[in-house]
């Protein structure tokens, strides 16, 4: 088959900050408001009153220790406990649009390439802010690429989903080169109000640059080896907000239109699922697990990615083995893991390998291994 890589990767990083500390007073003044209003009946029994959080158990759970937030006031405000960000008119870029525009800049600068070299474009993450037009064909028309673009979602797995489809186009002669996007606002889908998730996501944006191998010109490129896609349905990952939402009164802003998880269910069950699909992948690009010099895993718990390496390696894995990034951007969703592999790419020697792995709701399980050339 015609070698592939991916040439490029870019980042686009907020500029607001939240510590764990931030978001804990922020967290513990709502719990105080919300028993003090609600009293009489925690008293008698008809509601449950809320436990406060705390910086140490939210560290322990996940390993985050902060994460960036496209704005943090909203955020930090015990009567409102989400983000303030006015809509904008047709006629103005979108937000997303707007994240993917900043992370894409770079991945084309480091890939050496311009607009005029891309004829795909790709937006892969967890939620969209609008069903359409696509934002992949605003990002097209922001950029002046002349092709065509379509938008993806596999949740956390979307970028890995998207670097394959982003393969095949390339493959089969749809596209010479390929701009897959990661914009992920997942505060905009993260119950603030809930003491077991109330940390867990950050804001970020991550770019891939997918080109056939014969026209790469970056001074970083990967070759793309293999690559496994994974599907299992399972509701212990869910958000339930849609268009259909408007046809039941009763369920408008009801906790099950943000994210939900029964976390100690996903950890069971996920993890030896990305260990096993990472060593399969590995096994069919016709490599050993020794041979592997990084994993760039998804950033959503560092329990998790401690346990799936230990299961691969049969020991912990070093901090250059498999790099973390949650403790400062959280759980950015899809671009977490692209997010690591952008930040801890250079480093490596030709020859090196290395596995992109994903993995979240839906189940869903993406695994890319690559060689560096």
């Amino acid at each position: 088959m015609k070698p592939v890589v991916i040439s490029g990767t870019g980042l686009f990083t907020p500029e607001n900050s939240i510590s764990n500390d931030e978001l804990v007073v922020a967290f513990n003044a709502y719990v105080e408001l919300f028993n003090q209003e609600n009293a009489a009946a925690i008293a008698a029994g008809e509601a449950t009153a809320l436990e406060p959080s705390s910086s140490g158990f939210i560290e322990k759970a996940s390993g985050i220790k902060s994460r960036y937030v496209m704005e943090k006031s909203g955020i930090l405000d015990p009567h409102r406990m989400t983000a303030r960000i006015a809509e904008r008119a047709d006629d103005q870029i979108s937000l997303q649009a707007e994240m993917c525009l900043g992370a894409a800049r770079e991945a084309l600068a480091r890939a050496n390439k311009t607009a005029a070299d891309i004829d795909m474009v790709l937006v892969a993450c967890s939620n969209m802010q609008r069903p359409y037009p696509a934002m992949a064909v605003e990002v097209q028309e922001a950029l002046g690429i002349d092709g065509f673009g379509f938008d993806m979602n596999v949740a956390c797995s979307s970028a890995t989903f998207g670097i394959a489809t982003a393969v095949d186009a390339v493959r089969n002669g749809r596209a010479r080169a390929v701009l897959m996007l990661n914009p992920e606002i997942t505060s905009g889908h993260l119950n603030f109000r809930d003491r077991d998730s109330h940390f867990i996501f950050g804001d970020a944006c991550t770019a891939v640059i997918v080109e056939a191998a014969e026209t790469a010109t970056g001074e970083h490129q990967w070759e793309i080896l293999d690559s496994q896609l994974k599907t299992k349905f399972s509701n212990n990952i869910r958000n339930n907000f849609g268009f259909m939402n408007r046809f039941d009164e009763a369920g408008v802003g009801q906790p099950d239109k943000l994210f939900r998880q029964q976390g100690r269910k996903v950890f069971k069950e996920v993890c030896p699922m990305a260990a096993e699909t990472i060593a399969d992948t590995v096994h069919k690009a016709g490599l050993e697990v020794k041979d592997i010099s990084r994993y760039w895993l998804h950033q959503a718990n560092l329990n998790m990615n401690l346990l799936i390496a230990r299961t691969l390696l049969g020991r912990d894995a070093t901090p250059e083995e498999a790099p973390v990034i949650l403790d400062t951007y959280a759980n950015t969703s899809s671009a977490g893991s692209i997010i690591a592999f952008h930040k801890y790419q250079d480093d490596l020697p030709a020859g090196a390998k290395g596995v992109i792995c994903s993995f979240g709701a839906g189940y869903s399980i993406g695994c890319v291994v690559v060689r560096k050339k």
